[in-house]
């Protein structure tokens, strides 16, 4: 079982006004990306995520913080980087 991140620590996202008349892509199988979160307590930090989904500007990715909680963050495509798959 997985930490989830808490709420007091959340990270800041990107204005949902941007997606909410976006299309929004949600593939089969996530994509292996690098990503610059920011959380509240914990601060800005790079972690290895997956893409769960996608607009054409913005980035939802399930992510582990520093801690080894997991979390879920709508982020500017511009703090996401494609990564090579797993294995």
């Amino acid at each position: 079982m997985v930490d989830r991140v808490p709420v007091r620590d959340s990270p800041e996202e990107a204005p949902r006004r941007q997606r909410d008349s976006a299309q929004v892509t949600r593939p089969e199988t996530p994509l292996p990306v690098r990503v610059w979160v920011t959380q509240r307590q914990t601060g800005a930090f790079e972690a290895d995520g997956l893409a769960v989904a996608w607009t054409d500007r913005q980035v939802e990715v399930r992510y582990s913080d520093p801690h080894g909680r997991e979390g879920f963050v709508w982020v500017w495509a511009n703090a996401v980087t494609r990564r090579p798959a797993d294995g």
